[in-house]
């Protein structure tokens, strides 16, 4: 009796800690991560030239462009910033609810004479991505055409005191097909020399710039969208934080610094009204 009298104590004692425990835990504040936030879309539209040429895949007419940022504007869409985008992965500020990010390959003189003001006119932003030959050689040989020249060095410092446009590397002389697609790797080209050159290349876009326009380019759009698995190491070494592709879809952004690397955009084609567009653009 005596035994089993203890043994039922003890059970009982048991059973009023554990509710106690209980209560107790009960009281403690859950510190479940509610600061996970859900990925923000991000639609990226890739520019080239803008002019009154005859409209083709990589060219629009003034009017297209004007067209597209008024819809735009009408529907919500905000334009960011790479710097946006960049702090936002690193967790420093918030994202618009609608965001857009706007580019432009090649470095056309038109991004200055043409784009620009309608930037200015629907305030918004846009990355000029520029080919360091095009800018040396072509632009300085003829300067200012709005249907076939190239930005000079002057340009693009007049397009970043607008402080609407923000400037990154399309290679210094990479965008050719002649002896290898834009910045792939060839296929007998060891891992060393292809980061050699890759380096090289990028390095000497990033002198030119910081020379020429005091700035350092941190987004860097593929040629032709061809890029390597090697690339990626070197271009981050080259303080590269952000990859622009020419593969089409919807990008996720979200804390992680990483998702801004292999960025999605849908070429804009001037074959294509601004509602045809903008329906592939959003769907």
């Amino acid at each position: 009796m005596f035994r089993c009298f203890r043994l039922k104590r003890l059970i009982a004692a048991v059973s009023a800690l554990l509710v106690l425990l209980g209560a107790g835990f009960a009281l403690i504040p859950t510190f479940a991560d509610n600061s996970a936030e859900a990925p923000v879309s991000l639609p990226v539209i890739m520019y080239h030239s803008v002019c009154e040429k005859e409209p083709s895949p990589y060219t629009v007419t003034p009017r297209q462009l004007e067209s597209d940022l008024s819809w735009l504007s009408d529907n919500g869409f905000e334009s960011v910033t790479a710097e946006q985008l960049i702090s936002y992965t690193r967790g420093v500020g918030k994202l618009p609810e609608k965001p857009v990010l706007i580019t432009f390959d090649d470095g056309f003189y038109n991004n200055l004479s043409l784009a620009l003001p309608l930037l200015e006119k629907y305030d918004m932003t846009a990355v000029v991505s520029i080919v360091g030959r095009y800018t040396d050689d072509y632009a300085a040989a003829d300067p200012h055409a709005d249907s076939y020249s190239y930005l000079t060095w002057e340009d693009v410092s007049e397009l970043l005191s607008s402080g609407r446009i923000e400037i990154g590397s399309h290679t210094y002389d990479l965008h050719s097909g002649n002896v290898r697609k834009g910045c792939a790797r060839l296929p007998d080209e060891t891992v060393e020399d292809y980061s050699a050159m890759l380096s090289a290349d990028v390095g000497l876009l990033r002198t030119e710039l910081q020379l020429n326009c005091g700035v350092s380019p941190v987004v860097f759009a593929y040629p032709f969208g061809s890029l390597c698995p090697e690339s990626l190491p070197v271009l981050r070494d080259s303080g590269i934080l952000m990859t622009l592709t020419c593969r089409e879809g919807m990008n996720l952004i979200t804390r992680d610094p990483d998702c801004l690397y292999g960025i999605f955009r849908y070429n804009r084609s001037g074959l294509l009204s601004t509602e045809d567009f903008m329906e592939r653009l959003t769907e």
